[in-house]
């Protein structure tokens, strides 16, 4: 009896076990999803706003039209030095710095925005004369604050790449020499003695630096030569023309049938 009371109890261990897995799983997966609705919700209606003002500036006149253009103005900055500072991210770590100030930054934005939709529905003509200039003010202010971040780190990248394609160029041009070994190896008295100079060996030896030595890179910067970096012409993970028409196979048949069988040695 004893057995059958362990057997019970740890059959209704594992059930509530599961059970409450199930539950954690369950809820932690609706979560994700809302997330991701929330996300998608919210740039639908980023999207749907900035057309909206876009319409009105070509739509509206007067005090209305210049509210809209304001609040583009603001919202197009916002946006563009965002998409700069999250897309260098990954190969610059010192640009989260800048993303989280351009967070506050967007803050203080939206709360102006919220001002602007309210005096764009102000019926007194004269109060919003006297408060446009004022909220345009504040809204060029956050405009050339967004817009410095981004042209710096637009520089920054430029910089980097700059300096990387400098080392580059100079291993490039390294290898050539090392690839040119009958130009610079031997001298006058290699030509006279008929010794030629052998191709370069794999310890590097020759003009300096070749693949193994380029490979080597100062790291610290972003694009640093160390980095895997997709090309665009290396063709990785790529699918040939062939392959894209289906010609493949049938071009190898046809070249196995064209190919003439070997006669072997000759007799003579």
């Amino acid at each position: 009896m004893d057995v059958f009371g362990v057997l019970i109890g740890l059959v209704l261990l594992f059930g509530i076990a599961t059970l409450v897995l199930a539950v954690v799983g369950t809820v932690k997966a609706a979560k994700a999803v809302a997330a991701k609705v929330e996300k998608h919700e919210a740039n639908a209606r980023r999207a749907v706003e900035t057309a909206t003002l876009k319409a009105k500036t070509y739509t509206k006149i007067g005090p209305p039209a210049q509210i809209a253009n304001v609040r583009l103005a603001l919202r197009t900055s916002l946006d563009g030095t965002r998409q700069v500072l999250e897309g260098g991210l990954a190969q610059d770590g010192q640009l989260g710095e800048s993303l989280a100030l351009l967070t506050r930054l967007d803050a203080h934005a939206a709360e102006l925005d919220g001002e602007l939709r309210v005096l764009e529905r102000e019926p007194d003509t004269a109060r919003i004369a006297a408060k446009l200039p004022e909220l345009r003010e504040r809204a060029e202010r956050i405009t050339h604050a967004a817009e410095t971040m981004r042209w710096a780190a637009q520089d920054r990248m430029h910089r980097f790449a700059d300096d990387e394609l400098s080392r580059l160029s100079q291993e490039c041009e390294s290898e050539a020499g090392a690839l040119r070994h009958w130009d610079t190896a031997g001298g006058p008295g290699a030509g006279a003695s008929g010794s030629r100079p052998g191709p370069r060996s794999a310890s590097g030896s020759g003009t300096g630096s070749g693949p193994a030595a380029g490979g080597a890179g100062t790291g610290g910067a972003p694009g640093a030569p160390g980095a895997a970096r997709a090309g665009l012409t290396d063709g990785r993970g790529r699918p040939s023309a062939e392959d894209l028409l289906a010609l493949a196979d049938p071009l190898a048949k046809l070249a196995q049938r064209l190919r003439k069988p070997s006669t072997g040695p000759s007799a003579g």
